[in-house]
């Protein structure tokens, strides 16, 4: 590990000025399991690494029916799925936060750092796309939002500019028969990441006979994690059944692009994107009949 600068600033601005001083030189930390992992690999070089648990935005976990659902780019999982009227109501989140590593990770990972590390596989950002997450983004022109979808650009890369961090990630409450589910394949005798997610939101109609809308988006089957819009819209006025669901995994499964590597091959993982894909918008499905 090389040796860098640690600051703690107290304020979004503060955080600002140091970020945009150092430019691509400083790193933020979060939650830190990612980051302190690439650093002492020497993946990843800093003059200055800038904690951001000091910021009370970084830090904020607020759920009103009205106004929905904001964190702060530094909450822990544990403190989202630890809240019983959060966990109710974003069950699709709850699967991911849950099985980001073990609990001890757990206690320092953040969806805000999940989804800045830009991993193509990473668990949370597919329950986030499908619900709809949006990213506050802090910079020197002010603040900006991008819906999480657009967030990351490539492997490893996002829309973050030098001096640019994220502030938080605000999900609007879902709506009447709504559910969310995600699902992931791992090899759990090589490693902990998966060969396949699936993140999937619905809404059903009042007799929850008919889909309204849906949301699909998959995990390690491309450069970025996938919001397949096609496979969501598909099953939008279409009857809840086995030959709706097909289709939409169909559709899913046409839009992975993944590669081989040590967990899977290409094909093992197109074939995976679609079963889960079933599997999930079935699971998402009974949820809403549920809520």
């Amino acid at each position: 590990m090389h040796a860098f600068d640690y600051a703690t600033p107290q304020s979004v601005a503060d955080a600002v000025v140091l970020l945009n001083e150092h430019g691509e030189n400083a790193l933020v930390l979060a939650g830190g399991t990612d980051l302190i992992v690439q650093l002492r690999e020497n993946r990843r070089r800093a003059e200055v690494v800038v904690d951001i648990k000091g910021i009370s935005e970084a830090n904020e976990l607020s759920y009103d029916v009205s106004t929905g659902l904001t964190i702060g780019a530094a909450v822990p999982c544990y403190r989202i799925y630890g809240d019983a009227a959060i966990a109710a109501a974003y069950p699709g989140l709850m699967d991911a936060t849950s099985l980001v590593g073990g609990t001890g990770i757990q206690g320092r990972a953040s969806l805000g750092g999940n989804l800045c590390n830009g991993s193509p596989a990473g668990d949370t950002i597919p329950p986030m796309i499908v619900l709809g997450g949006v990213a506050r983004i802090a910079g020197p022109d002010g603040t900006r939002e991008v819906a999480v979808e657009d967030f990351c650009t490539a492997p490893g890369r996002t829309v973050l500019a030098n001096g640019e961090f994220l502030i938080s990630l605000h999900f609007p409450t879902p709506e009447p028969h709504s559910g969310a589910y995600y699902l992931r394949f791992i090899p759990r005798n090589e490693m902990d990441i998966a060969v396949v997610g699936v993140g999937v939101s619905v809404v059903l109609s009042d007799d929850h006979s008919r889909f309204v809308s849906a949301r699909i988006a998959l995990a390690a089957v491309a450069p970025t994690p996938l919001f397949v819009r096609e496979a969501g819209d598909a099953l939008a006025g279409q009857a809840v059944s086995d030959e709706s669901i097909q289709k939409a995994s169909e559709i899913a499964q046409a839009a992975a692009r993944p590669i081989s590597d040590m967990r899977g091959t290409a094909e093992y993982r197109t074939h995976l994107t679609g079963v889960l894909t079933r599997r999930v918008l079935n699971g998402a499905v009974q949820r809403a009949k549920e809520s």
